[in-house]
């Protein structure tokens, strides 16, 4: 009996791996693919771009109160607290 390594801290035997071939080729009975788009949702109309930003401590620690307050994301204040600053 081969042993393909755990998960979750269960051996992943032989069996398991022909019942999940056994799986794939019925199709994965009972689930339910999703059709849309994989990944995240488009920011505009293409890709979106990762940019690295440093913040001082008060900075960081202002952002964070913001964040906490307005139940938004963090990226979701820098883009538009970016997006205010660069159409004044």
């Amino acid at each position: 009996m081969s042993e393909y390594g755990t998960v979750g801290g269960v051996p992943v035997t032989d069996a398991d791996v022909a019942a999940m071939v056994a799986n794939a080729e019925a199709g994965f009975p009972g689930v339910t693919m999703r059709r849309d788009r994989p990944g995240r949702p488009l920011l505009g109309t293409g890709p979106s771009r990762t940019v690295a930003v440093r913040l001082d401590p008060e900075l960081a620690a202002a952002l964070a109160t913001r964040q906490r307050e307005s139940g938004l994301t963090t990226s979701e204040l820098i883009r538009e607290a970016l997006s205010a600053y660069l159409a004044a």
